[in-house]
């Protein structure tokens, strides 16, 4: 792993107990460069490490670390600085943090933190996983729309420590109903006694999303209006928290996994690839490798039925796996395609008719290109009669064909009866497919050299 930082002469620090040059290195470091560093170390060399950090740094730096090291060193602190730890940290990474570790820790920081910070903590930890509000903090600037520029900016002086953003100042009213969105740049070029309510842009759309929205139509709307947050409004309209980027970052990379990890027919799961045992892994791929098994032998089946035309004919048995690998092959390129334009919201059902035509085009051109090469590739090696080769190379070109058909139809009809598309993907493709490729390869067969 390359580091950012030498961790060869930091190491070389702690294991000589110099730990007034560590704490000073550690301190100058990007918190995260800090974590990875405590991160590799283990037992008590890892519990000196992140005890010499200054106060102000130990919450961000703890909110890196995996769920093991975190576990670890709550297990070895004392309840005072648990208690200190969970003050300095902001609820959202507090939140995270008690998802991932074992009930006995969550069970240990509960009861160390003071009633208001568990009343917090349990208020998220009801929202429904992957939710709006499963992932907000509710550490953000808000002004009611009745201050000046004035006071807003004191009162922003005074707990913007405490923020985990103030780039954007939500303005709420008496009821706590959000009223608008104010940029800190337009707030600070204002006079102190413009009135907050007037200085925001009244046609400007308030854009919010609701704590029950999925994490995933957040990441969309974030990406589509390139937003550094989104303010969070319960179901009466009231401002409850803010999601920020490097949230929505984290979301994106999990939902990204999931989808890579559905596209290959495995059952996503929560943790590492290194952390996930063997009966878990094996657990999340049996299901699908059991199911596309029993579906092969369809696949079986047609080529047993066809076993006497396979014997009377020279060369059609050799060139089953590469019309089946060809046809597989242009399949997972659509739906590769068509799965990753339906999760960016650049393609809709309603553009599957447009979708179709345009991979029906894309067929044809390529279906012939490699019909034409495989006609030369087989005249070269030799020992193919011409209709055979001819058979060969147009059951090519309808394999390549119905193969983008069903690419780009699959997820489209997932995407109607609401299923993840990504479950359409290479293996359930290939496998369909291969079926059909067949079965068109036979019919032609039967027709022209029988």
């Amino acid at each position: 792993m390359e580091h950012n930082f030498d961790f060869e002469a930091l190491y070389e620090l702690l294991k000589g107990r110099n730990i007034r040059a560590l704490r000073e290195k550690l301190a100058g470091m990007n918190v995260v460069d800090t974590a990875e560093f405590i991160q590799e170390l283990e037992g008590e060399e890892r519990l000196i490490a992140f005890r010499i950090l200054p106060k102000s740094l130990s919450a961000d730096v703890f909110s890196y670390l995996d769920s093991d090291a975190q576990t670890a060193i709550v297990s070895a602190i004392s309840d005072r600085e648990l208690e200190q730890l969970m003050d300095e940290m902001f609820v959202d990474d507090a939140v995270d943090f008690l998802d991932e570790v074992p009930a006995n820790v969550v069970r240990r920081v509960m009861q160390v933190s003071d009633p208001e910070t568990r009343e917090i903590i349990n208020k998220f930890l009801q929202y429904p996983e992957n939710s709006a509000g499963s992932i907000m903090t509710i550490e953000m600037v808000e002004f009611h729309d009745r201050l000046t520029a004035g006071e807003a900016i004191k009162q922003l002086r005074a707990t913007a420590p405490d923020k985990e953003t103030i780039y954007n100042c939500y303005v709420i009213d008496d009821s706590r109903h959000l009223t608008g969105v104010l940029p800190l740049r337009r707030l600070l070029l204002a006079k102190d006694g413009d009135r907050i309510r007037e200085m925001m842009d009244k046609e400007e759309q308030v854009i919010s999303v609701n704590t029950l929205d999925d994490q995933e139509e957040v990441a969309d709307l974030v990406r589509k209006y390139d937003l550094i947050s989104v303010p969070v409004v319960d179901n009466e309209g009231r401002l409850v928290g803010i999601i920020t980027v490097d949230d929505i970052v984290d979301v994106i990379e999990e939902e990204a996994t999931e989808d890579f990890e559905k596209m290959a027919l495995l059952q996503p799961s929560e943790d590492t690839y290194l952390k996930t045992g063997v009966f878990k892994l094996a657990k999340n791929r049996i299901v699908w490798l059991l199911i596309l098994m029993v579906s092969a032998t369809f696949t079986g089946q047609i080529i047993t039925s066809y076993e006497t035309m396979l014997a009377a004919v020279a060369g059609l048995t050799a060139c089953i796996p590469m019309l089946m690998d060809t046809g597989g092959n242009a399949g997972s390129q659509t739906s590769t395609l068509i799965i990753r334009g339906l999760a960016l919201g650049e393609l809709h059902i309603k553009d599957y008719f447009q979708i179709l035509w345009k991979e029906l085009r894309v067929a044809i051109i390529c279906g012939l290109a490699l019909a034409v090469a495989n006609v030369g590739r087989m005249l070269l090696i030799g020992g193919t009669e011409v209709p055979v080769i001819l058979v060969v190379s147009a059951a090519m070109v309808c394999a390549v064909m119905v193969a983008k058909i069903i690419g780009c139809t699959l997820p489209i009809v997932a995407k109607l009866v609401h299923l993840d598309p990504a479950l359409m993907a290479g293996p359930m493709i290939t496998t369909i497919v291969d079926a059909v490729t067949l079965m068109i390869y036979f019919a032609l067969a039967t027709i022209f050299l029988l």
